[in-house]
């Protein structure tokens, strides 16, 4: 495979397209993210940016559980 090729499939081999547009979608949508914002960034620093607000939803959820 050319080098450009190679990139872009150990970069997204973790996931497939379905779940990219998705992530992009619910952090747009839900989260008020710019959609040119999130495909500018490099695929692990998306998934980062996500586990943290899956963390902060959780801890948010517990606070109002325990209220």
């Amino acid at each position: 495979f050319p080098v450009t090729i190679q990139f872009f499939y150990l970069t997204l081999c973790h996931t497939n397209l379905f779940i990219y547009y998705q992530t992009i979608f619910s952090l747009a949508q839900h989260h008020k993210y710019q959609i040119s914002e999130l495909e500018n960034l490099i695929p692990y620093e998306r998934d980062i940016y996500f586990m943290m607000l899956v963390e902060h939803i959780k801890k948010l959820e517990e606070n109002n559980r325990g209220k």
